[in-house]
């Protein structure tokens, strides 16, 4: 009897795509090439379901069906935009039958990034959340950065310098992740607590990145007492460079 093939295990800190229809054949396909895309999947069959998932798995982007049982997509996007549940940033490709120009407006006007119309490619619909990504989260968005010894690759949340795999706490690898992918901009402390925990710096405190940076430091750095990859602008706050 032959053996089916091997399947590659989808990596655990890979970013994570929920996809919302209530058609169970189109979440299967939808699943299949996520999968096969390197992408870590959760599935709901209707708005309300849809909701929760947003509310307790922080999925990375939303694969939005309009025409959905219980809850509408449309009023999915309004609670994620309105701030009612998850990330009101969180992106949100809409995924419909609906191929009226009206429709199309509607979604994107509600707060949608994107909009594909059934029968869809479903190689496509990847190539749509690899973009979004790449646009609203370009340290989720898959491709490696290369800063000077330093290799960070977003969707396997893995690091290597000069080729050496680095183990980075998941908050580490956030904020080494942010920093990369807008080189050579200075960030304070209040804007990094914004943009890379989601809080205020009030409730979260400076200190914190403060001691993030000194243990990425001792990760990275030949020299921790003299970094030349994460610096710091006094008075201003760090930014990574790629040059000595």
């Amino acid at each position: 009897m032959s053996q089916a093939p091997a399947v590659t295990p989808v990596d655990a800190r890979a970013p994570l795509v929920l996809v919302v229809d209530d058609d169970a054949a189109i979440r299967t396909v939808v699943r299949w090439q996520l999968d096969h895309a390197g992408y870590r999947v959760v599935e709901a069959e209707d708005g309300t379901y849809a909701l929760r998932s947003i509310r307790d798995d922080h999925p990375s982007l939303v694969v939005l069906d309009l025409s959905l049982p219980r809850l509408g997509g449309l009023d999915v996007i309004r609670s994620v935009r309105g701030g009612r549940v998850g990330r009101s940033d969180t992106p949100i490709i809409v995924l419909s039958g609906r191929s009226g120009e009206d429709d199309r407006i509607v979604g994107l006007d509600l707060g949608a990034d994107d909009y594909l119309v059934k029968p869809f490619s479903p190689g496509e619909l990847a190539a749509r959340v690899r973009s979004v990504l790449r646009r609203s989260s370009p340290e989720l968005a898959g491709e490696a950065i290369e800063v000077g010894p330093l290799r960070i690759e977003p969707a396997s949340r893995r690091v290597r310098r000069d080729g050496t795999e680095v183990e980075l706490t998941p908050k580490e690898f956030d904020l080494l992740a942010f920093l990369a992918t807008h080189p050579r901009v200075v960030f304070s402390r209040s804007q990094l607590v914004d943009r890379v925990w989601n809080s205020s710096s009030e409730w979260l405190g400076e200190a914190t990145v403060t001691e993030h940076v000194h243990r990425l430091r001792l990760k990275l750095e030949e020299d921790p007492s003299r970094p030349r990859i994460l610096r710091t602008v006094r008075g201003v706050g760090y930014h990574l460079v790629d040059e000595p």
